[in-house]
């Protein structure tokens, strides 16, 4: 009997092409029968973020940390080329003639796949985002809960 293969991603990037990265070496992995987390921390929590607008009881700050940061996978920008703000709109003009798959599209490939999307509820406190805020299929738990996942890991990335 083999042991069940596992991959464990930390995504701290809230980059459009980092984020695109990090999904497809987890659907990959999944594909490959492994049994795959992402943990997402600090700006990879912009990818499980809803697009849409939630009213909350929010401090001052909360509530800046939320304008500031992107709604969701398809309004996060890129790590290179931004061209002020023309960047990403260029990148899924190619994506799309080549027929790759865009983020929120991975994002849900990786949803089906049985993909753990963890996101770190120290930084949920820290940044003031709510769990009302993200994707229903998140998972919340914090780096122990990484750490144990990781320790017999067999493939750890951090992106």
């Amino acid at each position: 009997m083999s042991e069940e293969k596992t991959t464990n991603i930390i995504l701290f990037s809230g980059d459009y092409d980092k984020a695109m990265a990090a999904y497809i070496i987890a659907n990959g992995a999944a594909a490959y029968d492994h049994k795959v987390t992402i943990f997402h921390t600090f700006w990879g929590l912009n990818a499980l973020r809803k697009d849409e607008p939630l009213k909350a009881n929010k401090s001052f700050m909360e509530k800046m940390f939320g304008k500031m940061m992107p709604r969701g996978p398809e309004k996060m920008g890129l790590s290179k080329m931004q061209f002020a703000g023309v960047g990403p709109k260029l990148i899924k003009n190619v994506m799309k003639k080549h027929n790759a798959m865009p983020l929120a599209d991975l994002i849900d490939l990786a949803e089906e796949q049985d993909i753990n999307l963890v996101a770190c509820t120290m930084t949920l406190d820290l940044l003031g985002l709510q769990k009302e805020e993200l994707r229903e299929s998140s998972q919340y738990a914090g780096v122990a809960a990484y750490l144990a996942d990781a320790e017999d890991g067999n493939v750890n990335l951090f992106i």
